[in-house]
């Protein structure tokens, strides 16, 4: 069975990671690949970073000493992987192998007030010169901007829904353009930024977005829509495919719970993991 249109065609491809015997991985939060397509499932769990290959093989699994609430996360161009942990107010950067190789925020404390650092942290993104942009979307209506070596630089955003202010910043994603893209999902739209948190433009009337992805070469986005929905537009927002329905499905290539993390592979795969659902990881296979 296909899902999508046109250009964007894909078949689920059923039952494709094979974890090991007796391993569950409870909500999949957070799905990402590197530059080899080897993906990372980043799960609430006993084990939160599984590794896989395309094929869906089992490689490593690593965090556990470490991870304790899989929330977003991002790999960078040297394949280190970003961590941002929800519940302990924390960003993580570990080496391809999972070595800890710097901690932003101090585990399990919230920020002192309104506002500050981090008060259940949702995403992160790093822009060309290497900044680190972090969505701080549970506690706080906040965008945080810091330096590569972790010194914060400057915040934005407020509790609403007019410009630059959110209901909950979910996600954060910059383009090639250097735009920075927040799914402010409770208020259903995503909100696009300059570098300097100057608003810009908005996508509104959204299902409830939760995470978008770029493909690298191409003005399309990836939306993963809360609402059980899985949208792809080019960047004038003309749909290019979508599927999902926003309505509950158990049937494979559909969403019994809530699309939450999206990764885009370089075969143009998709994986897509849900939450609310417990191991829910669907592999999505191009057609054209």
């Amino acid at each position: 069975m296909t899902f999508g249109f046109g250009q964007y065609t894909y078949e689920v491809a059923e039952g494709w990671f094979k974890p090991p015997n007796g391993w569950t991985f409870g909500w999949i939060a957070a799905v990402a690949c590197d530059s080899q397509d080897r993906v990372h499932v980043y799960s609430r769990s006993e084990h939160p970073m599984v590794v896989f290959d395309r094929d869906g093989n089992f490689l490593a699994s690593w965090g556990e000493d470490v991870l304790q609430d899989a929330h977003g996360i991002w790999i960078d161009g040297e394949d280190q992987v970003w961590c941002t942990e929800r519940n302990t107010h924390c960003v993580r950067k570990f080496s391809p192998a999972g070595e800890l190789l710097m901690t932003i925020g101090t585990p399990g404390q919230a920020g002192a007030e309104d506002g500050a650092p981090f008060n259940l942290p949702t995403d992160l993104d790093l822009a060309p010169n290497g900044d680190i942009y972090i969505s701080d979307g549970y506690g706080n209506a906040r965008v945080h901007h810091y330096s590569p070596a972790g010194e914060l630089l400057n915040s934005w955003g407020d509790w609403g829904k007019g410009p630059g202010q959110f209901a909950l910043s979910h996600c954060v994603r910059i383009d090639r353009y250097s735009r920075v893209w927040i799914c402010d999902r409770e208020n259903s739209r995503i909100q696009i930024f300059d570098l300097q948190g100057k608003f810009l433009t908005e996508w509104t009337d959204l299902a409830k977005p939760d995470t978008i992805f770029f493909h690298p070469e191409e003005d399309v986005v990836y939306i993963a829509e809360l609402d059980q929905q899985i949208s792809i537009y080019n960047f004038d927002r003309e749909l290019l495919s979508q599927w999902g329905g926003r309505q509950r499905s158990d049937r494979p290539g559909e969403f019994i719970a809530c699309p939450h993390g999206l990764w885009v592979d370089s075969h143009g795969d998709m994986y897509v993991g849900e939450v609310q659902a417990d191991s829910r990881l669907q592999k999505f296979i191009r057609q054209n």
